[in-house]
C-alpha cells in the first residue's frame, strides 16, 4: 500500500511540477499528516523535494552546468504540461529488468526524470544530461555511448556512439524527434542525431515515439526512419483523430494523454 502511494505521489508531482500537501491529500484520499510523512521519506530517498506547504520534483543536477544554453532550455519550456504527461505515460511502459534506450531530446529527458521510482533497469543513452539525471538513482544502471559531444544538446554522436549501440539489444527505445509525417517518416534537425536514433531503433524490440502534438505534419531535413517502424506513439490530446488516423492504419498504437 505504501509503495503504491509513493508511486502515485511521484506521478502527481511530476505531472504538474509541484503540488501542495492538501491537494495531494485530496487526490490520494488520505490525511495531510500521512502525506507529510510520505513526502519526508521520499525526500530522504532523493526522489522529490519538499517545499513550503507541498512538494516539487528534484531539480536536475545538470541545470546549473548548462544554464547558459538557450536552445535546450527554451525547448524544455515549450508544451511543458503535455510533455510531462507524455513522459509519465512512457515511463509506465518500462518494466523491471528492461534494458531501454533514450535518444536525445526534451521529451526523452522528461522520460528519464519520470523513471525515478523504477528499479532494476538499464538505461542506455547518448546524452550527458540524461546520464546525469539518472546517475544517483538506486536500481537504475546507466550506460553512456560515448562519441563526439554536440554541446548545445548535450548529446554524443559519431562512429563511437554507433558502435556502442550496435552491441546492445534493447527491450524498448524511446525516441524524441523534430517532426513526423505518415509518408516522409520520423525526422530530426541533425543528420548525426538521426543516425544514432536510427541505430537505437534498429536494435530495439519495441519502438516508442514520444512527441507533443505540434510535431505532427512537420518534416525536418534528416530522416530517422519510416513511421511504420514505430510500435507506439505517445502524444497529447491536441493530436486529433484525423491526425493520428494514418498511423493507426499502419497498425501503430497511438496513446493520447
Amino acid at each position: 500500500m505504501r509503495a503504491s502511494r509513493d508511486q502515485r505521489i511521484l506521478q502527481e508531482v511530476l505531472s504538474v511540477g509541484g503540488l501542495s500537501v492538501d491537494e495531494l491529500a485530496r487526490r490520494l484520499d488520505v490525511s495531510s499528516a500521512t502525506v507529510r510523512r510520505d513526502l519526508a521519506a521520499l525526500e530522504k530517498q532523493g526522489l522529490l523535494r519538499r517545499t513550503r506547504g507541498g512538494a516539487a520534483p528534484v531539480e536536475p543536477i545538470h541545470d546549473d552546468l548548462f544554464i547558459h544554453d538557450y536552445s535546450f532550455h527554451e525547448q524544455m519550456r515549450m508544451h511543458t504540461p503535455e510533455k510531462r504527461r507524455i513522459a509519465l505515460a512512457a515511463a509506465d511502459l518500462v518494466q523491471e529488468g528492461d534494458t531501454i534506450a533514450l535518444t536525445s531530446g526534451t521529451s526523452t529527458a522528461l522520460v528519464a526524470r519520470s523513471l525515478r521510482h523504477r528499479k532494476n533497469i538499464m538505461v542506455v543513452t547518448n546524452t550527458v544530461n540524461t546520464a546525469l539525471e539518472l546517475s544517483q538513482r538506486e536500481g537504475i544502471s546507466v550506460l553512456v555511448t560515448g562519441g563526439y559531444l554536440r554541446g548545445n544538446w548535450f548529446s554524443m554522436v559519431g562512429p563511437t556512439a554507433l558502435q556502442t549501440i550496435r552491441w546492445i539489444n534493447f527491450d524498448k527505445v524511446f525516441v524524441s524527434l523534430n517532426g513526423i509525417d505518415p509518408v516522409r517518416g520520423l525526422s530530426a534537425n541533425n543528420e548525426d542525431e538521426a543516425a544514432v536514433n536510427r541505430a537505437m531503433i534498429d536494435r530495439s524490440l519495441t519502438k516508442i515515439a514520444v512527441l507533443d502534438s505540434s510535431k505532427f505534419g512537420k518534416i525536418s531535413k534528416a530522416v530517422i526512419c519510416p513511421a511504420s517502424l514505430m510500435d507506439v506513439l505517445i502524444t497529447d490530446e491536441g493530436a486529433g483523430d484525423a491526425v493520428v488516423a494514418p498511423y493507426r492504419e499502419m497498425g501503430i498504437r497511438v496513446v493520447r494523454v
